[in-house]
């Protein structure tokens, strides 16, 4: 049987959560040459062990990275078309939250904060691919030159209830969301196709500590929107992104894949 992926891929915040089961999907689908970003060294150091021994075949790049940095990013997909060849698949994936706090009770070096991490750092990410995969081959209609995935949320499509105050998170998530569909009309001629995917609640350990919380949690009130009734699991995200990095997606871009039981909707 035919793998889903193939050659190479760089994925963000790749040391844990979605991230790394997104890394590991990869290997198990195909990818061969692996490049792994997180700003936390021991975990990137962790991960790559683990892929290592579980994937011998795969060939691992680790890369500590901030996002927040465009020396880092510029430098560092720099080296993994260096030391790939090319970059034919990119996951934009590293992200954090904010503290919950109403708009007017947030210092402004938080709001600050979450927007140059979730998305100006998507931004710098974003560009230092595409000045790569605009160089590279085209290898038809569908493998191109170059797929990229933004990891967005179903907060960049609506917004959280009164009770869970998360603008400037879901600020940034929404304009990942465009950034994802305006460069995907402005790449679509060089057959590069970016799309987003936009995850509901999911088993992060954020996730289930506000879970944990019991009746009255904002987050229950919120997740029993969804007409599924569960939190999804990371395997279940990164088994999407799988689908949107491969051959049978080959016809999609600027699009926004919402994988959030039934959320957005209700």
């Amino acid at each position: 049987m035919a793998s889903l992926l193939r050659g190479s891929a760089f994925i963000t915040g790749a040391a844990s959560g979605i991230g790394q089961y997104t890394a590991m999907a990869f290997a198990r689908h195909g990818v061969t040459k692996l490049a792994i970003a997180d700003i936390n060294a021991s975990n990137l150091e962790a991960a790559r062990a683990t892929l290592a021994s579980t994937f011998p075949q795969v060939q691992i790049l680790p890369l500590h990275m901030d996002v927040r940095n465009k020396v880092h990013v510029n430098e560092g997909i720099a080296q993994v078309a260096k030391d790939f060849g090319r970059l034919d698949i990119a996951v934009n994936n590293a992200g954090i939250n904010g503290s919950g706090r109403l708009t007017h009770e947030t210092e402004d070096e938080e709001i600050e904060r979450v927007l140059d991490v979730n998305l100006h750092g998507v931004y710098r990410c974003q560009k230092a691919e595409l000045a790569v995969m605009v160089k590279q081959d085209d290898l038809g209609p569908r493998d191109g030159r170059g797929r990229i995935i933004n990891i967005a949320s179903m907060y960049g499509l609506v917004a959280p209830n009164a009770r869970l105050s998360h603008t400037s998170y879901t600020t940034a998530k929404h304009g990942v969301v465009g950034l994802t569909r305006g460069d995907a009309n402005a790449y679509a001629d060089y057959n590069i196709r970016i799309n987003a995917i936009a995850p509901g609640y999911i088993e992060t350990p954020l996730v289930e500590a506000a879970m944990a919380m019991g009746a009255g949690s904002p987050l229950l009130d919120d997740l029993a929107r969804a007409p599924m009734r569960r939190i999804g699991s990371m395997e279940e995200i990164a088994d999407s992104i799988v689908c949107l990095a491969s051959r049978m997606n080959s016809y999609q871009t600027g699009a926004v894949t919402v994988v959030d039981g039934g959320f957005t909707s209700n």
